[in-house]
């Protein structure tokens, strides 16, 4: 019987696929009760025919769907094809440690109010320095967070989430073609009385290595962050998405996360958030130009 979907949604992630496949496979809970959903956005390279290899002797029911459309529509793929009442999200670049799962269900079975079930980010270790500014913030955000999780925190790479909260608070905008669905929902879900907690187990992100892959990852946000904020118009452009705002932002972390590691090189968080940042505006400052987000369909999922 199935008792919990891992949802996949993956897009030309060859470099990093074979560390999330293989973290599934190690998983302790028993694998005859998981059920893997793959939604793959057209990888031009070799994704598939990893994940494919390697999952050919395991034991997980796995279904494969491919989309071009965008991750809204990825993400609503696996809520529509889901058997079980959980799904814990995975990117192509997440790993999890192998009493991942079992901790997850295991919160979610004990709190029948809770939605979102948001694990901690963890330090991966061996992360060049880049790696390393972009991984650490994330590991302060989460480690400060002790009951609740906050909205901003509600993203679904490592967290389970409730198929009766997803459902009943309209699923995931298919419209949204970048980032930003999953803060979308939880909004949503949260606006309904769902709760969202914080639990006891961690997942490590294989973070961008290099300048441009954190510049492109954060244009691809603010592409998608652009479309939010004109679909909920209580929103209003956080000044911590400006790089002064990144900039401060950096700055406050710094203390925690030295505490945490000892490592100079943290001098260069706050000049971190301030590139990452003017990389967002411009995301942003592009959707806004092509008017991403300025037509609003009437019938958008989820409105």
């Amino acid at each position: 019987m199935v008792e919990v979907t891992i949802g996949l949604c993956t897009r030309n992630n060859e470099e990093t696929i074979r560390y999330v496949i293989k973290s599934l496979l190690s998983q302790e809970y028993p694998h005859r009760n998981i059920e893997l959903i793959v939604v793959d956005g057209s990888s031009k390279d070799n994704t598939l025919k990893i994940i494919g290899h390697l999952l050919s002797k395991s034991n997980f029911l796995v279904k494969f769907f491919s989309e071009n459309v965008g991750l809204g529509f990825a993400r609503q793929t696996v809520v529509d094809n889901a058997s079980s009442d959980y799904i814990i999200w995975v990117d192509g670049d997440t790993i999890f440690p192998k009493d991942f799962v079992r901790k997850q269900v295991e919160f979610m079975d004990k709190n029948l109010r809770v939605g979102i079930g948001r694990a901690k980010y963890g330090i991966l270790n061996g992360l060049n320095y880049v790696a390393f500014l972009e991984n650490i913030p994330f590991v302060v955000e989460s480690l400060r967070v002790t009951k609740e999780a906050p909205l901003g925190i509600c993203g679904t790479e490592g967290a389970i989430y409730r198929v009766k909260a997803i459902k009943s608070a309209g699923g995931f905008d298919v419209n949204i073609k970048g980032a930003g669905e999953d803060i979308d929902l939880a909004r949503r879900i949260l606006t309904l009385g769902w709760e969202a907690r914080v639990t006891d187990t961690f997942f490590y992100e294989i973070c961008q290595e290099s300048w441009i892959g954190i510049w492109n990852q954060y244009v691809w946000w603010g592409y998608g962050g652009h479309y939010v904020f004109h679909k909920n118009k209580a929103f209003a452009f956080p000044f911590k998405m400006s790089p002064i705002g990144g900039f401060i932002a950096g700055i406050s972390r710094v203390p925690f996360a030295f505490q945490l590691t000892k490592r100079k090189i943290l001098c260069l968080l706050p000049f971190h958030y301030f590139f990452k940042r003017i990389a967002f505006c411009y995301g942003f400052t592009k959707a806004h130009i092509k008017g991403y987000g300025h037509l609003f369909i009437k019938n958008t999922r989820g409105i």
